[in-house]
Formats: structure tokens, C-alpha cells, sequence
């Protein structure tokens, strides 16, 4: 897009482009999202920012009638698997509040000039300002949604100190912390931090959480109440703790849905609310463009009738890239719900129990150093399994292999198939959900060949489906677990070659 693309898509106020450019207006001093109901600035006084930080280093603060800062994260940053898009995972996942530049460099392979001076040519801003915006909006959050002292907020967000979280707040929001913390009405009830999580675009809610509730381990993940009003819950395992997140699937009212899903996040350290933010955000994968995808896939005549049928249909990612690499080694040529036996057995066996049970929920997923030393006994596996089960996991615990967000998809994937024992699909299937990757295709899956099959397609015709791939993989598996919109198939979807 050029400048004058952009201040079209400001003057129809479309929501499409919300989080994907900022619009700054000069003689007001404030920067918005696009789809802002605010009346529209000339052109003259308009100016377009990449990402809120750089709005809000030239000066401009956040509008607080459509919280720019709330909007969902560009897909870009998402989709793509270079240094840019890595760093921007990261400093999402908190590691620049908790390690540094330097820490963040040393992930990425770079030195801290070469990421600064990359990150600022394409978004507008380095790492600490992107760090910084994040810090401010976690900071907001906990001063609408928490009673907490505004001293233990200015720390929990991430602030070194008091000044600088005052200083920073009265910057972007033209307000004292305590001036923000002004509500109109009284707070939500309930314990946690509640949040709304934006999304653009049309969200297949029943689709997402029927796919999540198949594939729920008992003590990690539970899914209350019937389809249309259905509550996942899961255990976080979180840099300074751990957590609970619970996401509400939405009720469309009148029609039509809000573009966000309500969320509430318990958690024992309140440093680790943008981490779990940005987990819960890729597990849904809300920052997806949802538009590209369908205008690339819906193009083809094999998948038009599946993406006519599932608008909005997102490929899930993980809360825990460690565990959906364990998961996908114990879902390979069995069924999701053989598969998900074997993860309730390893969980009871392994897992760490919460100091008190919350729900269903009982233990956080064993972590990787653990099952690398583990006998696996009584679980029910052949002993091919159980060598890759404690390969995957010694190389997690080791870091021969990484699977954090700012890892190298192509360098973790080759890792992978190194192993014994994880073949193309186990390892496919980790890059799709654990590392994000919008462009992923299975054709050795069983529920991909018989999707194929009812269509009348050969796995060539993937091709076309490029950079979307992944999505088109759940267009396929949707299809053959409720065949009455698309193609009817039985097979279960996990099969590793």
C-alpha cells in the first residue's frame, strides 16, 4: 500500500486494516487505528506509522476512543520467517523485558545494531521502543481490569521504575496512571485480568473450538458447555509462573459477532500478562488476515465451496511450542482420541501438579527435561515411540532444537527430522502449529487424502494454495470431521509417513 491507498482505506474506516498501518493526525497530535469512527483528518494533516511505536515516537498519542493499542498484530509480522517477523515474536513473548537487546541479538543470531537498524527501517522503531508500546498497553490493561497498587502495576508491566512508568503513560495516553484508572461503571465480576481479544476480519468460532476440544488433554486443557457458548480452559506454564487462561467462544448477537474473543487470564506473577497474551493469541491465531487467506484460496474451484462454508477458519497454533512437539510425537499413526489418552496418561504420570486443582485442570504438561530422563513406563507405547518421545525431548531440553516464537522454522524443522523416529508429518505438523507457519501442507495425512479424494484433487494441486497452505490443510480436516458443508471423509487426521 502507498500513502494515499492507505488514507482510502481511513476514510471508509476499514477494519481490515486495523493493526496492519496507524494513521496520525498532525493537527490533533493523536494516532488511530483505520477503522476509527472519528471523523476523517485531510490529507494533509494525515501521516501513516507502521506500528504504534513509531506513532508514538514522533510524538503522537493514543486515541482513546479506539485504542490503537488494543488492535490485533499486523499478519505479517506472523506470516513472515525473517529476521523482522522473528524479532517481533519475541518482543511480543517478553523476552526484551526480560533479557534485553542484547538477549534478544543473541536468539535471532545478529548483533543488537544489525536487529535495531532492521526493525526500525521497517516498522519505524527499535526493539525498546516496540517493547516500550507493549510495556504501556500491558500497563493499561492492569490499570482498568486490577486493583492493584499503581506502584506493583508500573513493575508488574515491565517498567524499571516509577518515573519512567509515569513519564511513559502520560506520554502515550496524555494521562496520569491514575487518571486512566477512572471507570465509569463498576469492575467485572470475577477473579483474573479480563481482556478482549481483537481479531479482524470473521472468526470461525465453532470450527476453532470444536478443533481444540478434540484434541483437549484432561489436567492441561478442558472445554466447558455445549457448542455456541463453549469455555476453553488450559495451564500456562509462564516465565515467572504459571497461569490459567480461559476464552470465551463468542455468541454471535443479532447476526453478527464482536470482532474479539473475551478472555480471562489467572495468574501467580502479573509479569507474565503480555507473555500470555501473545500464547493465547497464537494458540487462536487471531492475528491472521482472514481476507488474503480466503481472497487466495477462494480463488481456486476446489476449495471455493470450503471456504464459502467456513469464512473466518483459522489454523490454531500452540500455547507451548515444547509441549506440541511432545504431543505431536504421542499423536503419530494413532487417532486424535488415541492420541489424547496417551497425553491424559503422560500428564498424570509427569506433569506438575498446580498446588490446588482448578476445575478440571490438575497439572501443568511435563516439560522437556523431564520426559528426556523419564522411564515412560505403563503408557501404553511401543518402544519405537517411546525413543522419540525421549529423543524430542532431550534435544527440547538441550536446545538442538528450538521452538520458541523467534525460531528459524527451516532450521528447526530440519532438527527435527534428524531425530529418530519423527518423520515428515511430525515434523510438518510442529512447524504448522508450534512455530506458525501459515504455508504447511501434509499430503501423507489421512484426512488430507481423503479431503483430496472428495474433491476429485491430486496432493499437487497444494500448490496453488500457496502462502496459505496450512489454512487449506484445516479447510480439508474441517471438511472431514463435519462433511455436510464440503467433502465427506472418515479417516482419522493423524497419520505420520
Amino acid at each position: 500500500m502507498d500513502d494515499e491507498s492507505r488514507y482510502q482505506a481511513v476514510h471508509s474506516r476499514d477494519a481490515r486494516f486495523d493493526g496492519e498501518f496507524f494513521l496520525a493526525v498532525k493537527t490533533t497530535g493523536i494516532y488511530c487505528r483505520p477503522s476509527c469512527p472519528a471523523v476523517t483528518p485531510k490529507r494533509r494533516n494525515a501521516r501513516f506509522y507502521p506500528s504504534a511505536a513509531a506513532a508514538q515516537g514522533a510524538g503522537f498519542r493514543a486515541c482513546r476512543r479506539c485504542r490503537p493499542d488494543a488492535a490485533p498484530g499486523s499478519a505479517e509480522w506472523n506470516v513472515r520467517a525473517d529476521l523482522v517477523g522473528r524479532a517481533v515474536r519475541l518482543i511480543g513473548d517478553g523476552v526484551v523485558d526480560r533479557e534485553g537487546v542484547a538477549g534478544l541479538a543473541h536468539r535471532l543470531g545478529y548483533s543488537s545494531r544489525q536487529v535495531h537498524r532492521q526493525l526500525t527501517q521497517e516498522l519505524g522503531a527499535g526493539p525498546i521502543a516496540l517493547a516500550r508500546a507493549q510495556r504501556a498497553h500491558t500497563a493499561r490493561v492492569l490499570l482498568r481490569t486490577t486493583d492493584m497498587p499503581v506502584t506493583g502495576i508500573a513493575f508488574a508491566a515491565g517498567f524499571a521504575s516509577v518515573r519512567q512508568f509515569n513519564d511513559t503513560m502520560r506520554e502515550i495516553y496524555a494521562a496520569t496512571p491514575s487518571g486512566l484508572r477512572v471507570r465509569k461503571g463498576p469492575r467485572r465480576s470475577g477473579a483474573g485480568i479480563p481482556l478482549r481479544l481483537a481479531h479482524r476480519g470473521p472468526y470461525a468460532a465453532r470450527e476453532i473450538f470444536g478443533f481444540l476440544q478434540r484434541r483437549a488433554v484432561p489436567g492441561v486443557e478442558e472445554v466447558l458447555g455445549a457448542p455456541g457458548s463453549r469455555l476453553y480452559r488450559r495451564t500456562l506454564r509462564l516465565p515467572y509462573g504459571t497461569g490459567v487462561a480461559e476464552v470465551r467462544e463468542p455468541r454471535p448477537a443479532g447476526g453478527r459477532q464482536g470482532a474479539w474473543l473475551d478472555c480471562r487470564l489467572h495468574l501467580t506473577d502479573l509479569r507474565d500478562l503480555a507473555t500470555a497474551v501473545q500464547r493465547v493469541r497464537r494458540l487462536f491465531d487471531l492475528d491472521a488476515d482472514p481476507y488474503a487467506v480466503a481472497e487466495r484460496l477462494g480463488a481456486d474451484p476446489l476449495l471455493r465451496p470450503l471456504v464459502a462454508a467456513r469464512p473466518g477458519l483459522r489454523s490454531p497454533g500452540a500455547a507451548d511450542g515444547d509441549e506440541l512437539a511432545v504431543r505431536a510425537v504421542l499423536g503419530r499413526q494413532v487417532t486424535v482420541a488415541a492420541a489424547v489418552r496417551l497425553g491424559a496418561d503422560l500428564v498424570a504420570a509427569y506433569g506438575k501438579p498446580l498446588p490446588a486443582p482448578d476445575g478440571g485442570l490438575t497439572h501443568l504438561f511435563p516439560d522437556p527435561g523431564t520426559l528426556a530422563d523419564a522411564a515412560l513406563d505403563g503408557l501404553g507405547m511401543p518402544d519405537t515411540r517411546k525413543r522419540a518421545l525421549r529423543a524430542t525431548a532431550t534435544a527440547l531440553a538441550d536446545g538442538a532444537v528450538r521452538l520458541d516464537p523467534g525460531a528459524d522454522r527451516d532450521q528447526a524443522a530440519e532438527a527435527l527430522l534428524e531425530l529418530p523416529g519423527i518423520g515428515p508429518w511430525t515434523a510438518g505438523y510442529v512447524r504448522m502449529r508450534a512455530l506458525g507457519d501459515p504455508d504447511v501442507f501434509l499430503p501423507g495425512d489421512a484426512g488430507v487424502r481423503h479431503g483430496l479424494a472428495a474433491l476429485g484433487a491430486e496432493p499437487g494441486a497444494a500448490e496453488a494454495w500457496r502462502p496459505w497452505r496450512s489454512y487449506a490443510l484445516h479447510h480439508l480436516w474441517q471438511a472431514a470431521a463435519d462433511p455436510a458443508p464440503g467433502p465427506r471423509a472418515t479417516a482419522p487426521d493423524r497419520k505420520d509417513t
